[in-house]
C-alpha cells in the first residue's frame, strides 16, 4: 500500500537459435521491463535487429504518414481486423498512391487559393481608391506612389520638399501621389510622412472588376478544395481501420525485431534481462520454459528491496550450484545447450563479491494501491512518480485531502454538484487523467456531503439542520456571533491537524532513513519530530504568556466545555529554571526542541537556517479555518441578497436567520423569534422587494452560488493540494521514479495472427 509492487530482476538466456521464439513468448507475456544492455561485459556485443526490422520500418513510417494526412483517429477504426503480410504489400500501397495523388491535389489548390487571397488582399485598397490601374502607371514624367497612410501629412511632406509639382488623391486612408520627379526623389519626399506604400497589380482598366474576377476564382478552387478534401474523408473512412491495424502490427514487428538491440549476445548466444513483479515470477518462467522448450534457461537474479531506491539491496536468491545471489560466483550465463555452441563463453557474474547485471539501473515502479485511492496517484504525479524505494504518499493523499476539501466547503448541495462532476468525468472522458480528477472529485464531493450534513448546510441554508438535526447540528462553521467560538475551536483543530500531519511525513522519512542506520534517522528525521512535538507543547502550554491564552486555558478555552467537551485546558508549562537575563522561565518542552536543534545540526549544519519550519509550517495548516469562514461567509452573502436576514438576539449572542418563510421586515414587525427578540434587520431581501427585484434576485442567487462553487475548486482544492505538496511531500518525498513499461502491447485495433 504504502510501497510500491516488489520487483525482480531476472534473465533470459538461451541460444540464438531461439531467440526469435523467446522474443515472441515475452513480448506475449507483456511482463518484462527490460534493462538495456551496456556494452561493459568482455566477449558481449549489443545484438542485431531481426531480419525484416528496416521493412517493417519503413511500412510504419508510411502507414503514419498516411494517417497524419488522412486526419485518422481511434473513432475511424471500426471492428477489429485481421491484418496478413499481403495485405500489407498489396493494399497499402494502393492507399498510398491515391492518398499521394490526392494530397498533390490538395497542396497545389491550396498553393493556388492563397495566391489568389493574396491577389484579393492586394487588390481591396485599390478598390476603395477607385482609379483605374492603367492609369497608374505608364508615365514618363511623372513617379507614381501609392499607400495607406494619412493624405494632409504627405501633402505637407511633398510640400516641404524639393517636389515642385504634385497631386494627391484620397479615399479612406487610402492615397495616391502624382508627382513630376523621380521616384527615388518620391520616397525621399514620403519618408517623414504616415504611408505604407503598396504594390500597384498588374492590369487595366477598373480594380473592382478585377476584384471579382478574382472573387469567383476563389470561389473555383474553394469548391474544387472542397471536392478534394471529400475524396480524402471517402479514403479516411474506407482505409481508417485498415491503417490503424496495420499500424498496430507494424509497431509490434517493430518491437520484436528491434528487441535484440537490449540483449547482450555472441556469436551463438544471448542474454536478457529486466525487471518483473516478484509474484509473476513462476508464471513468467513457466510461459517461456513451455513456449521454448530447449536451449533456453530463465533465472531469477535478485529481489530488489525498499532501500533508497537501488537494487544494490537484496534477498538471498538460491541458484543451482549452492550460494545465494550476492555470493555467486563464476556463473555460466549461457544456456546448456548455447554452452556446447560457445565454448568457453561464460561470464563471470561477480565482482567484490556482488551481482553483476547488464546495467546498475533502478527498478521500475508500479504503485501497489486499493482502487479507491487510484484516482490520486494522478495527483501525486504531479509532482513526480515515487521511486522504488521511498514510500508512496497517494494513500496519505487519499486519507487527508478530500477531508480537508470537505471540512472547508462543508455544504451538501455543493457536495452533491462536486460529485455530479466528478461522476460526470469519471464515467464520460476517456483519458486516465481525467478519469483521475473525476474520481477525486467524487471523493471531495463526498466529504463535502459529510461535513454538510454534520454542519447542517444545504447551499448556505440553515434548514438541513433543523431537519436533521432538530436545529441543533453537531457543528457550525463560526460565522456567526452565537457560534463564534467554533471558529476560534477550528483555528486550534487546524493547527493540531498540521502538526499530526507533518509529524507522519517525518516518521515516513525516519522509516526510509532507518535503511542508513539509526544515527541517520534520528539526525535527519527525529530532529524535526523533537523540534516539532518540543515546540508546540511550549506553545499550548502558554509559551510563557505568548501564545493566545485560547489554546492553553480552562477559564476562555474552547475545550472547557463548549463547543467541544474535551476537558483540554492546555498542557502544564513544567518550568524548569528562570533565565537570568530575560527573567523568563525555561520550560522542560523546549529541551526537545534544542535536543532536536543539535541533532539536526549533527546531520547536516546548513538546514539549521530552517529551524523555524516547525513553527511556519504548523501554521500554514490554519488555511484550514479560513477558508472554511470565508466560503462560509461568500454563501452567507448571496443568501442575504436573495432571502434578507434578521437578527435575534440571545443569550449567548446574536442569530442571523434567512427571510425563507416571513419577510425580515414582518419579523421585525412582530419583535419575537422563539421567545428571542427580533433586534434588527441586516437586509431586506431581494425576495422580497417586488417582482423586479425577485427577478434580479434569483440572478444573484444562482450566478452567486454558482461562483461560489468555482471558486471552491481553487481556494479549497488549491490550498488543501498545496499542504500535501509542500508540507506534506516536502518532509519525505522525491520522487524519480522509472515507469515499469514492460516489454509486449496491447491491441487495440489488430487480431493477433
Amino acid at each position: 500500500m504504502f510501497r510500491p509492487e516488489k520487483m525482480c530482476r531476472v534473465s533470459v538466456t538461451g541460444s540464438k537459435r531461439v531467440m526469435e521464439e523467446v522474443i515472441e513468448s515475452v513480448h506475449d507475456l507483456s511482463m518484462l521491463h527490460v534493462t538495456e544492455y551496456d556494452g561493459s561485459w568482455e566477449g558481449f556485443e549489443p545484438g542485431n535487429p531481426v531480419d525484416g526490422a528496416d521493412e517493417a520500418s519503413d511500412q510504419l513510417v508510411t502507414v503514419r504518414s498516411l494517417e497524419s494526412i488522412l486526419d485518422i483517429d481511434e473513432e475511424d477504426a471500426g471492428p477489429k481486423r485481421l491484418v496478413t503480410d499481403d495485405a500489407l504489400e498489396e493494399d497499402l500501397e494502393e492507399v498510398r498512391t491515391k492518398v499521394n495523388e490526392l494530397d498533390d491535389r490538395r497542396g497545389d489548390v491550396r498553393d493556388d487559393l492563397r495566391d489568389v487571397e493574396e491577389r484579393i488582399s492586394t487588390m481591396e485598397p485599390f478598390v476603395t481608391l477607385g482609379i483605374d490601374l492603367d492609369l497608374l502607371r505608364g508615365y514618363e514624367t511623372l513617379s507614381v506612389a501609392v499607400g495607406e497612410g494619412d493624405a494632409d501629412e504627405v501633402k505637407v511632406a511633398l510640400a516641404d520638399s524639393d517636389v515642385d509639382t504634385f497631386q494627391v488623391f484620397d479615399e479612406d486612408s487610402v492615397v495616391a501621389v502624382f508627382a513630376r520627379t523621380d521616384e527615388s526623389e518620391l520616397q525621399d519626399a514620403l519618408v517623414g510622412a504616415t504611408f505604407s506604400q503598396l504594390q500597384i497589380p498588374e492590369g487595366d482598366g477598373e480594380p473592382s472588376e478585377y476584384l471579382e474576377e478574382l472573387h469567383h476564382r476563389q470561389q473555383q478552387l474553394e469548391s474544387k478544395l472542397a471536392t478534394v478534401e471529400d475524396e480524402l474523408g471517402d479514403l479516411r473512412l474506407d482505409y481508417g481501420g485498415f491503417l490503424l491495424a496495420a499500424e498496430e502490427k507494424l509497431t509490434i514487428e517493430v518491437q520484436k525485431a528491434e528487441a535484440p538491440l537490449t540483449f547482450a549476445t555472441t556469436e551463438n548466444a544471448f542474454i536478457a534481462e529486466g525487471w518483473i513483479p516478484d509474484e509473476r515470477y513462476a508464471a513468467f518462467e513457466s510461459a517461456i520454459e513451455s513456449d521454448v522448450s530447449e536451449a533456453v534457461d530463465v533465472e531469477k537474479l535478485e529481489v530488489a528491496e525498499y532501500d533508497d531506491g537501488h537494487a544494490h539491496a537484496r534477498e538471498e536468491i538460491e541458484h543451482e550450484g549452492g550460494g545465494g545471489g550476492d555470493a555467486t560466483v563464476g556463473q555460466t550465463v549461457t544456456a546448456p545447450e548455447a554452452e556446447e555452441e560457445e565454448e568457453g563463453q561464460q561470464q563471470e557474474v561477480a565482482a567484490d563479491g556482488g551481482l553483476v547485471t547488464m546495467d546498475d539501473d533502478e527498478p521500475p515502479v508500479i504503485q501497489d494501491n486499493a482502487a479507491p485511492a487510484r484516482p490520486f496517484e494522478a495527483l501525486v504525479e504531479v509532482v513526480n512518480r515515487p521511486k522504488y524505494g521511498e514510500f508512496d504518499p497517494t494513500v496519505a493523499f487519499f486519507l487527508t485531502f478530500p477531508a480537508f476539501y470537505g471540512f472547508m466547503i462543508g455544504d451538501l448541495g455543493y457536495g452533491i454538484l462536486y460529485f455530479l462532476a466528478g461522476y460526470g468525468l469519471y464515467s464520460k472522458m476517456d483519458g486516465d487523467v481525467m478519469k483521475s480528477l473525476g474520481g477525486v472529485a467524487m471523493w471531495a464531493g463526498g466529504f463535502t456531503m459529510l461535513f454538510g450534513v454534520l454542519y447542517g448546510e444545504f447551499f448556505g441554508l440553515h434548514q438541513l439542520g433543523e431537519i436533521v438535526w432538530g436545529g441543533n447540528p453537531p457543528m457550525h462553521k463560526g460565522l456567526q456571533p452565537v457560534y463564534g467560538n467554533y471558529a476560534i475551536a477550528w483555528l486550534t483543530i487546524s493547527l493540531l491537524v498540521g502538526m499530526v500531519h507533518l509529524a507522519v511525513g517525518w516518521i515516513f522519512d525516519f522509516v526510509e532513513n532507518l535503511e542508513h542506520g539509526l544515527w541517520d534517522a534520528l539526525t535527519e528525521s527525529g530532529s524535526w519530530l523533537l523540534m516539532l512535538f518540543g515546540l508546540w507543547a511550549w506553545v499550548f502550554s502558554g509559551a510563557n504568556g505568548a501564545a493566545p491564552n485560547f489554546l492553553y486555558t480552562a477559564e476562555e478555552g474552547i475545550f472547557a466545555g463548549h463547543p467541544f467537551a474535551f476537558g483540554f485546558a492546555g498542557l502544564p508549562p513544567v518550568n524548569l529554571f528562570t533565565i537570568p537575563v530575560l527573567d523568563a522561565p525555561f520550560s522542560a518542552w523546549l529541551v526537545l526542541f534544542f535536543a532536536g536543534l543539535v541533532l539536526l545540526a549533527l546531520a547536516d549544519l546548513i538546514e539549521v537556517v530552517e529551524f523555524l519550519n516547525v513553527l511556519v509550517n504548523v501554521l500554514s495548516y490554519t488555511r484550514l479555518a479560513a477558508v472554511l469562514l470565508a466560503k462560509a461567509g461568500m454563501a452567507f452573502v448571496v443568501n442575504l441578497l436573495f432571502f434578507g436576514v434578521y437578527v435575534v438576539e440571545t443569550d449567548h449572542g446574536a442569530e442571523w436567520h434567512f427571510g425563507i418563510g416571513h419577510s425580515p421586515a414582518h419579523m421585525l414587525e412582530q419583535g419575537t423569534y422563539h421567545g428571542h427578540e427580533v433586534t434588527s434587520v441586516m437586509f431586506p431581501g431581494l425576495m422580497h422587494s417586488g417582482v423586479a427585484a425577485l427577478v434580479g434576485g434569483l440572478l444573484v442567487l444562482v450566478l452567486g452560488h454558482l461562483l461560489v462553487l468555482i471558486l471552491g475548486v481553487t481556494s479549497a482544492g488549491l490550498q488543501g493540494v498545496r499542504l500535501e505538496y509542500v508540507e506534506f511531500f516536502g518532509k519525505f518525498f522525491e520522487g524519480g521514479g522509472k515507469k515499469y513499461n514492460p516489454f509486449g502491447y496491447e491491441r487495440t485495433y489488430s487480431n493477433d495472427d
